[in-house]
């Protein structure tokens, strides 16, 4: 491929070509006319021969700056158009949004009619995943993570979203046939379990539960003699204490609906803490202005 000199030096002679004013030239891109001078002798330097008539005033093209300049139009105008459909086209994409199945399932797709009512130009497409997938390689574009250790996501620029605290839940439905008042009656009751992975150092779990109520209660159930039902997927285990099927021990932003609406009820209170949801993007993504507005967006939803 042949050898061009600077896209700037070419922008300088251009815009000095069409104004047939190095002033003008340099108001045209935000730059002095010292600037400009300097761009247009390099390419000078380039082609090897003078291409304005600097003398007598005023400026005015030579045969070479003549012959090169209505290639150089072109070929800046077939540049700015072919830069325009592309990001035209790339504006129309959806922002990719990953996160976990039950932050996207529980959280984020009911409030999406809201994003849709206040930017309805800029669709998303959700990605619902346990895995972790790398922005750098274009997998997402933006990612809500569920940090379960005890330090923030290092995979991108993060901020802290919100954290969660794990409550007892149950149906109302299920207490009118079996009673749940204090700690010692969940031994007619199936405590219902949801996967944790044996790299998460303390999850809140039943038995860390268990062993802290026995601090505070008299004849709390020992855990194996409690009935359990048990879940890979945390969205079934929801499900489940839903139904009425058992007593769920589940994070009070994934079940804050069913807690507001009454369709889950806390039986005790005493809870354990949870983990934090990070925002995590690329510093240097090339739709950063989309992906602040919907930063901005969540943000207002949390």
């Amino acid at each position: 491929m042949r050898t061009l000199p600077p896209l700037t030096e070419l922008r300088a002679f251009d815009a000095a070509a069409r104004h047939l004013s190095f002033k003008q030239a340099a108001e045209e891109l935000g730059v002095t006319p010292t600037a400009i001078s300097h761009q247009i002798r390099l390419l000078e330097r380039y082609c090897g021969c003078a291409l304005f008539r600097r003398r007598p005033r005023p400026l005015s093209l030579t045969r070479a700056g003549t012959q090169l300049f209505t290639p150089v139009r072109k070929g800046l105008e077939g540049f700015a158009s072919a830069l325009a459909a592309v990001k035209a086209e790339k504006a129309v994409e959806p922002l990719k949004v990953t996160t976990t199945n039950a932050f996207a399932s529980r959280w984020l797709v009911p409030r999406l009619s809201a994003w849709r009512k206040l930017h309805p130009t800029l669709p998303l497409e959700v990605i619902g995943t346990d895995s972790v997938l790398d922005l750098r390689a274009g997998d997402g574009d933006v990612a809500i993570r569920y940090a379960t250790g005890r330090t923030a996501p290092t995979d991108g620029a993060c901020e802290l979203l919100l954290s969660d605290t794990f409550w007892p839940v149950v149906s109302p439905q299920l207490l009118s046939d079996r009673p749940l008042r204090r700690p010692s009656d969940l031994k007619d009751h199936v405590l219902v379990h949801s996967y944790w992975s044996p790299m998460d150092r303390d999850p809140p779990s039943w038995q860390r539960w268990l062993a802290l109520a026995q601090r505070r209660w008299r004849s709390v159930p020992a855990y194996k003699d409690a009935q359990h039902l048990s879940f890979r997927e945390e969205l079934h285990a929801i499900e489940a204490v839903i139904a009425g099927q058992g007593v769920g021990l589940f994070s009070d932003v994934l079940v804050a609906r069913e807690l507001d609406n009454g369709t889950l009820v806390k039986p005790f209170d005493l809870s354990l803490p949870g983990y934090s949801f990070y925002l995590v993007r690329r510093p240097d993504h090339p739709r950063e202005k989309t992906i602040r507005v919907f930063s901005s967006w969540i943000r207002s939803a949390v």
